[in-house]
């Protein structure tokens, strides 16, 4: 399996998060993908190329173009507006409130996110575009032929919608997979998310489309982050009616509960007649991660690659989440294992 992957992922790294009311160091921190690259070179998977250009016009294929300018010069605006310090939001539009997009990069800065855990630093533009190059990249070899390549995007996606950031989240990786394949022939693509957070973002940006099929299976958004959304009844809308399917699962959910919901999103995934398949892998749905509530164990990854390679499909993985860094790589390496063993 082809693994694409950049050191650019560095150029971001904020210096802390809020959680329970304190800055704190990011539980998304670079050494998660030092891990998982230790756990690939480990396990063999050293077939790995470098990413190529992005165009950037692909963003818009999945982003709003205001959205993506503010993304490009946000952190020009703060330091000219003489901060020097990692960009967190304070102030958000809510219910009732007027949705004008500001002139202040303060409330600018509120009104392209969702979520106050997750800072822009100087590094972020360009740490985002090479996390997006490495998800297309892989989908371009897969395109071209490739059973499966694995994208080790950070920062990771998912949560980026449309028109907003957070969660960690700038750019959605698995939006642009799942467009490029279309754009590359596919006429039916379908993402699947296993990360235990529900990928928010890549719903709101296909929500209204038929030729994109959405699931997620992921923590309850009644007590999980986001919270807002991932709910049994959202399934579409529009051309989008009955493109996307959600599994929340309640804490505690065993390896037996989650797989089942896997093993229905694929039969469904099959019904829809999807020609390729994008999968946001996240690994924090592991027993021992630090901000989630799942009972999965190392060795249950084994089986969810070798179901999702059952599946047959062109896959392109796109990293998400992960957050027990000792053992994220472990984790992740034996989903692609696990879908190696399962190709024909």
């Amino acid at each position: 399996m082809k693994v694409v992957r950049s050191d650019d992922h560095r150029l971001h790294f904020p210096h802390g998060e809020l959680s329970d009311g304190e800055l704190v160091r990011p539980y998304e921190c670079p050494e998660r993908w030092d891990h998982v690259v230790a756990a690939l070179n480990a396990a063999g998977m050293t077939d790995v190329v470098e990413p190529e250009h992005l165009e950037l016009d692909l963003l818009l294929r999945v982003h709003d173009p205001a959205y993506v300018a503010f993304l490009r010069t946000a952190w020009t605006e703060w330091e000219e507006s003489g901060r020097h310090g990692d960009m967190i939001p304070t102030c958000f539009p809510t219910r009732r409130m007027a949705q004008h997009e500001p002139l202040e990069i303060d409330g600018r800065l509120g009104y392209f996110s969702f979520a106050a855990e997750t800072a822009i630093t100087d590094g972020t533009w360009k740490a985002s575009i090479a996390s997006a190059a490495i998800a297309k990249t892989a989908q371009k070899h897969v395109s071209a032929g490739e059973s499966a390549a694995f994208a080790l995007c950070r920062p990771p996606g998912h949560h980026a919608g449309l028109d907003y950031f957070g969660g960690y989240c700038f750019i959605n990786n698995a939006a642009i997979a799942a467009q490029g394949l279309l754009d590359d022939g596919a006429k039916r693509v379908a993402v699947l998310d296993i990360d235990f957070h529900h990928g928010n973002g890549t719903q709101d940006i296909f929500y209204n489309r038929s030729d994109v099929f959405f699931a997620s299976i992921h923590g309850d958004p009644l007590s999980e982050f986001p919270y807002f959304s991932g709910f049994k009844e959202e399934t579409g809308a529009g051309a989008g009616d009955g493109a996307t399917r959600n599994y929340p699962l309640l804490p505690g959910t065993t390896f037996q509960e989650w797989v089942a919901a896997l093993d229905q999103a694929l039969r469904e995934i099959d019904e829809y007649g999807a020609e390729a398949l994008v999968v946001s892998l996240g690994v924090d749905t592991f027993a021992d991660d630090p901000i989630s509530s799942f009972r999965l164990a190392t060795e249950d990854f084994l089986m969810v690659g070798r179901r999702i390679g059952r599946a047959g499909l062109p896959t392109v993985y796109c990293m998400e989440g992960g957050y027990a860094v000792e053992e994220i790589g472990t984790n992740t390496v034996n989903v692609l294992i696990g879908h190696e063993d399962a190709s024909p």
